[in-house]
């Protein structure tokens, strides 16, 4: 842990940071991103209104100012699939985006069903029917639990389209079957048949893989997308659950790196010029490489985003409050609580900001990173703190506050993990659409919920 910084550090603090009254003093930040392809959006929590409401205005600017292409959020591929119908304005799509937010079945539905993602995708929707088909801007899912639902639009696709290949997505059907749509009993029988329903699962992704490989590039339509990382997503949901009963790391990395791989198929989707913005947690966001993830040996969405695209220009952003209000749940799949967020740990990166900014917003841009290794170089920096390590606070979607002293932080070296952060001193709940969760058999993620 770093040392307790003097009044001069805190003033050093205060002359390095943008003040944030409104997201027109996000302009420091826009000049930094300048051509980046690459922009994700951090969050220090999923049930926190602010976190949504300044990633959603920046978006709406990158969207309107530089052209990005489409939002790839900590989703399910389904559910996002039918608010990207909305908000593009495909036939038979509803006319209200929010309509499709209510459709979203997954516990915890209020991290995307909320009230500030319906503002944006309102938005969304508008500044698309300006545009022509080709251009308008995508949302998506990138997340990896959706095995069933996955597997029945793979299915519906193949008998609409392709009646001859339907004999594979059947075999893998009967394979799941048994499970009754759980992935805790998925999960548990591959202790005894390790392989599961893998090849069963592979020869069908095998198969949407070369009809998806004879089309030319960028010709394939929104349902062939679909219906590709549909079996995508299935495929990776089976590694996933398959991994979870072993423990350690390896289910995390199956995650992100399906999640970094679906981005790369968005993004060569949406042609050579394509942008992406990302919305996921800080603990996805954030380079794994500067916190202590990685000597759990955690890699995620960051790091790999940033290993593979940096000389396209990669921005990450992370965001952070000292105190406040969160939606989340005591255990998995309970029902939502608006929760107390209580001031943030002595020593922490939330605690040290809070001294210098009380009751206000700041906007701090880092210094650039080097082209090959992702990370800032070692140059003089006007404030320490940035390049020190301090615990940073992560709030999953189960979340107890009790356990603030041993848990709910982050080792971390802000400049080294972030492009940019956001430092929200309060913050509060958002509202979620839905009162009640769905039943789930999930089991956690680490870490906890996120």
């Amino acid at each position: 842990m770093s040392a307790e910084p003097a009044a001069s550090d805190l003033e050093l603090i205060r002359g390095t940071a943008v003040p944030l009254p409104d997201p027109g003093a996000l302009d420091p930040l826009l000049d930094r991103i300048g051509d980046a392809r690459y922009v994700l959006l951090g969050e220090a929590s999923h049930g926190t209104a602010e976190y949504y409401w300044w990633r959603a205005r920046l978006t709406e600017r990158l969207i309107a100012e530089k052209g990005f292409s489409f939002v790839a959020v900590e989703g399910d591929w389904p559910d996002c699939l039918d608010l990207h119908c909305s908000v593009t304005a495909e036939p038979g799509a509803p006319a209200d985006p929010q309509a499709a937010l209510e459709g979203f079945r997954r516990w915890p539905r209020w991290m995307w069903a909320n009230t500030d993602v319906a503002r944006f995708a309102r938005w969304l929707r508008e500044h698309n029917t300006g545009l022509p088909p080709r251009e308008r801007v995508g949302f998506y899912g990138l997340d990896v639990y959706s095995m069933w639902e996955s597997l029945d639009a793979v299915l519906a696709y193949l008998r609409g389209h392709h009646p001859d290949h339907v004999e594979q997505a059947v075999e893998a059907y009967r394979c799941l079957e048994p499970y009754e749509q759980d992935p805790q009993s998925y999960a548990l029988a591959t202790r005894m048949l390790p392989s599961g329903c893998e090849p069963e699962v592979v020869r069908l992704l095998v198969s949407l893989r070369e009809r998806a490989a004879r089309r030319p590039e960028g010709t394939s339509s929104v349902a062939e997308l679909a219906a590709l990382q549909n079996a995508e997503t299935l495929a990776g949901a089976e590694r996933y659950y398959r991994s979870v009963v072993h423990g350690g790391p390896e289910s995390w990395n199956i995650r992100d790196h399906h999640m970094a791989d679906t981005l790369d198929r968005l993004t060569a989707h949406h042609g050579p010029d394509a942008k992406a913005v990302v919305w996921a947690h800080n603990t996805h966001v954030g380079d794994a490489r500067a916190t202590d993830m990685a000597g759990a040996g955690l890699v995620n969405i960051g790091q790999l985003v940033r290993e593979r695209h940096s000389a396209d220009g990669v921005v990450l952003v992370g965001f952070g409050s000292y105190q406040g209000s969160v939606v989340a749940g005591s255990e998995w799949g309970a029902t939502p609580e608006n929760l107390t967020v209580p001031e943030a740990r002595p020593g922490s990166v939330e605690e040290l900001l809070h001294q210098v900014f009380p009751e206000e917003r700041a906007l701090f841009v880092f210094p650039p990173r080097d082209a090959a290794t992702g990370l800032h170089p070692e140059v003089p920096r006007p404030a320490a703190w940035s390049g020190a390590r301090r615990d940073h606070r992560a709030i999953g979607v189960v979340y107890r506050p009790e356990r603030e002293a041993f848990a709910n932080y982050v080792s971390t070296t802000l400049d080294q993990r972030y492009d940019a952060f956001l430092y929200l001193d309060r913050t509060h709940a958002l509202t979620p659409l839905h009162a009640e969760p769905p039943a789930t058999g999930e089991a956690e993620t680490w870490p906890t919920g996120q």
